[in-house]
């Protein structure tokens, strides 16, 4: 959440500091009218205290000198009780921002640009010419179903659409992406593996944005606090939840290998054929949690590990830079990774990686105490995650890029030792 205070002090900027951000100008409207109830409600409280503290004054100079102050002290009674119902009336004001605050998005960094949704994203680097054939490539779904490897029929009749079956080398192939990842991240990019659960309670969800504004898009276990997660964004950062952390322990980052499951129930009519968009899928998560001033740094640190992945893979992708219009909801700033996909001609998401800022810390009450001259306060840290990267979508991008004429696919030479030796794909 942003801050109360940040919220208070910017007010009459906010509309000028959200432009291009999907919001509720209503909200944050109906947001203003509490903070002048508010103003108001202190305005009466501080002059019932003032006027009350004025008559113990009053009351200490007649007892002083033996006079009555039987009529000040029923004041002074009068205001204790008025003061009590205000301080209530507060209370109550206050319980009545918070559901506003919780559905209002981040504040998007200055560099972010201008543009209402993904038309006006900034490529910023282009890694690698798209691949090109003497041949017409095919895309992942033919060229797997053709090799024996991808079943999308009985994976529709195991679960429904938006599941795939790997079946021989694509399994392997999957297996052999998620342990060469792990490997990169852990052996060489300072990463702690984490193994945490998949399922995860509704105050994990809160602390890293999904609920309460995205539900729908969640798979609830029934008649419980439980979730499908899906990210392991939300374990990994909230690991950490409710903790003040010794300044010595940032930054920290942690990857996890898990499967993920999203309903994508705002995704109707969009990749519904293949593996780009599946109810169930794997990934390699990085989220790093570090002090405020370290935050855009770590944002490009955590981008190049992503890429990394792909370098390493020989795959041709870009960088861009999101919009204000097409940043996620708790994102301050994100890169999207974008890997060519030839058998559909287009380069397509592969990795996301932002900068919340404080934005989840502060729904999951993660701070770092800090000393500084002697003294120590508490601060909150700074958030960051990507994908490092979607197994998935990796897995279709090798298949795509790396497909032959004879209908074979070779295996990148990253790969061969992950299957054992194996250099290809082929019929049969």
């Amino acid at each position: 959440m942003i801050s109360r205070d940040l919220l208070r002090k910017e007010f009459d900027h906010l509309p000028e500091l959200y432009r291009g951000r999907a919001y509720d100008p209503k909200s944050l409207a109906a947001w203003g009218e509490l903070d002048v109830e508010r103003r108001q409600l202190l305005t009466q409280v501080e002059a019932a205290r003032a006027e009350k503290n004025q008559i113990s004054e009053k009351v200490g100079e007649l007892r002083r000198t033996k006079q009555d102050a039987s009529e000040l002290q029923g004041r002074s009674k009068e205001l204790t009780a008025r003061i009590s119902s205000l301080e209530e009336s507060l209370k109550a004001l206050d319980a009545r921002f918070v559901p506003i605050e919780e559905t209002l998005p981040n504040l998007p960094h200055s560099s972010v640009p201008l543009g209402a949704d993904e038309t006006a994203n900034v490529v910023v680097k282009i890694h690698g010419a798209p691949t090109r054939f003497d041949f017409a490539p095919l895309a992942h779904w033919d060229l797997g179903s053709a090799l024996g490897i991808l079943d999308f029929e009985r994976a529709a009749k195991i679960a429904g659409s938006r599941f795939t079956v790997l079946k021989g080398a694509a399994s392997q192939l999957n297996r052999a992406l998620v342990q060469f990842m792990l490997d990169l991240h852990t052996k060489e990019r300072g990463y702690t593996e984490i193994w945490p659960p998949v399922i995860v309670n509704a105050r994990s969800l809160f602390g890293t944005g999904q609920l309460p504004k995205f539900e729908e898009d969640l798979f609830r276990i029934r008649e419980s606090d439980w979730y499908l997660s899906s990210t392991s964004e939300v374990q990994l950062t909230n690991l950490h939840r409710d903790e003040i952390l010794p300044e010595a322990a940032l930054p920290i980052s942690y990857c996890a290998y898990t499967a993920c499951f999203r309903a994508e129930a705002g995704a109707a009519g969009k990749d519904t054929r293949g593996m780009i968009r599946q109810h169930q899928f794997d990934k390699v998560e990085l989220v790093k949690l570090v002090k405020a001033h370290a935050s855009y740094e770590a944002l490009e640190t955590l981008t190049r590990d992503a890429e990394t992945v792909l370098e390493r893979l020989e795959l041709p992708y870009r960088r861009v830079a999101l919009c204000r219009g097409d940043l996620g909801f708790a994102s301050a700033k994100t890169y999207d990774l974008e890997v060519w996909l030839p058998g559909q001609d287009a380069y397509k998401e592969i990795s996301s990686c932002s900068n919340f800022e404080d934005f989840q810390a502060r729904r999951a009450a993660i701070r770092v105490r800090v000393e500084t001259g002697g003294k120590s306060r508490n601060e909150l840290v700074h958030t960051l995650n990507g994908s490092g990267l979607a197994i998935g979508r990796t897995l279709v991008a090798i298949l795509e890029n790396f497909q032959r004429k004879d209908g074979s696919v070779a295996i990148p030479k990253a790969l061969q030792p992950y299957c054992g030796g194996r250099t290809e794909i082929a019929k049969g």
